[in-house]
Order: structure tokens, then C-alpha cells, then sequence
């Protein structure tokens, strides 16, 4: 049950028909895991804290750094040097303190990812590099989770929601992780403060639509932003029968290092 403080603060989504008050008590009832707490993950977990998701799990291994306060708004000036994830918390409980905040101050990697991911009812993926990305993606296939995934660099992001064995998976897109020597290093190419404020914001409301059951996800489709232009473009993603993961005769049956 809401207390009297928390029906006041969350009014304005309890209100809304499509929201109420039983859908305002899903969100206080479950449990999301953001992973990465930079560009992306500032975003994301300070708007579910906000929203009311009662529940949030926050993985990363980094420190806060003065480079990182252009972009990773859930990080002050005083928290550089400290753990990103110690930061973190404590500025989503000063942002709202019924917030239950697990903290995962580790890297993600066979030994962890299925017993960190588990427990959580939506996954949202917020690093910044394709090994760790796509050992999440296949993390969350095995265990049925849903995954919000998402990048930045410079200008530009992209977001597409993963529904395990209802749509396309990001390997229906891309089977394996490029070769570093084909990555953008986004310390050097750079990204610009905003855009993994847009793309993040997007990947929060794709997280509550799943939680909730309502519109339309971005499962099936890739959404790609470009902030020079201030445009958004779609593109469709179906079901390939020869995914490694999940297609008709996938050839990747458990997780596996990258």
C-alpha cells in the first residue's frame, strides 16, 4: 500500500486513466536493474527513482570522474573519486527516499551476470562497451528478462526494447560484437551532454510501459536519433530464423565470455 506521502508525490501518474492507482502500486512493487551509471544510466535511474519503481539495482565498477560530470547528471562534483554506484545511491534516495537501491559495485561477467539479473523484473542496459553488451543480451534471453538496450556517440543515439521470444533479439541485427579496431572509442569520437539525456529519458519510459503493459514498446523496432538535425528515424526489425540466439537452430545455448 502507498502512504499518504507517496500518493501525494506520484498524483500527477495516479490520476492519468491510464496509469491509476493500481498501476502506480505496480511500479512501487517492482524491480529494475540499470546497468552502467554514466550518460545512459544517469538519466534512467534518476527519472524510475522519480517515477516511483520501488526497486532499483545499479551495477557499475567505475569511480566518478571530473570528465564524467558533462554528461552523468546523477553524479555532483563532490562524489568524484568516490564509486559511481555509492553516488548514485545516494542521490536517488535524496531524490526520493522510498526507493530501495541494491548496489552492484562489480564488473558483469560469467560468474555474476545471471545471479545479478535474476532477481529483477526489467533489465535496462546502459554500458558503453559491446563485449559486456552483448554477454547482458544473452544474460537476458536465458533468463527471460525484458531489455531496454540503447547507445550514444557524438550526436546520435539509438534504443530498441528486447522482449525475449515474443520479437527480434540484437543479435537478429548483429551476431557477433565488432572488432575494437571497427568501434568508436566514445573517449575519443566524444558525445555530446545531451543526447544520452534523450536517449536515457526513452529507455525509463520504455521500462515503465513494460511494467505497466501499456502502448506500444520498441520491440520489433530500432529507434535512432539524430540530434543535428533533431530527427528521429525507425527501422524495423524482424525475427531472423538464423539468429545464433534465437532462431530456428541457434547455435549459442548458454552465455559465454566475449
Amino acid at each position: 500500500m502507498l502512504s499518504d506521502e507517496q500518493l501525494k508525490r506520484y498524483e500527477r501518474q495516479i490520476i492519468m486513466d491510464t496509469i491509476g492507482l493500481e498501476g502506480q502500486e505496480k511500479l512501487n512493487s517492482s524491480k529494475v536493474l540499470v546497468i552502467g551509471t554514466g550518460g545512459l544510466g544517469s538519466p534512467i535511474a534518476l527519472y524510475l527513482a522519480a517515477m516511483g519503481v520501488g526497486t532499483l539495482g545499479v551495477v557499475d565498477s567505475d569511480r566518478v570522474e571530473v570528465s564524467n560530470l558533462q554528461r552523468q547528471i546523477i553524479h555532483e562534483t563532490p562524489a568524484i573519486r568516490r564509486p559511481k554506484v555509492e553516488s548514485a545511491r545516494d542521490r536517488i534516495n535524496r531524490l526520493n527516499p522510498h526507493i530501495k537501491v541494491e548496489v552492484y559495485n562489480t564488473k558483469l561477467d560469467l560468474s555474476n551476470v545471471m545471479d545479478i539479473i535474476s532477481p529483477y523484473d526489467v533489465v535496462v542496459d546502459a554500458v558503453d562497451n559491446f563485449p559486456t553488451r552483448f554477454l547482458v543480451i544473452d544474460a537476458c534471453y536465458f533468463t527471460g528478462k525484458p531489455l531496454v538496450e540503447a547507445g550514444v556517440l557524438r550526436w546520435e543515439g539509438q534504443i530498441m526494447t528486447i522482449i525475449p521470444k515474443e520479437g527480434a533479439c540484437y543479435r537478429c541485427l548483429f551476431k557477433e560484437p565488432p572488432l575494437p579496431e571497427n568501434v568508436d572509442d566514445p573517449g575519443k569520437a566524444g558525445v555530446l551532454g545531451v543526447i544520452p539525456g534523450i536517449i536515457g529519458t526513452l529507455q525509463a519510459l520504455e521500462a515503465v510501459k513494460i511494467i505497466l503493459g501499456k502502448g506500444n514498446t520498441l520491440s520489433g523496432r530500432m529507434l535512432i536519433f539524430d540530434g543535428l538535425k533533431s530527427s528521429f528515424r525507425e527501422i524495423k526489425v524482424p525475427r531472423n530464423p538464423k539468429c545464433p540466439l534465437c532462431g530456428e537452430e541457434p547455435t549459442i545455448n548458454t552465455i559465454k565470455s566475449l
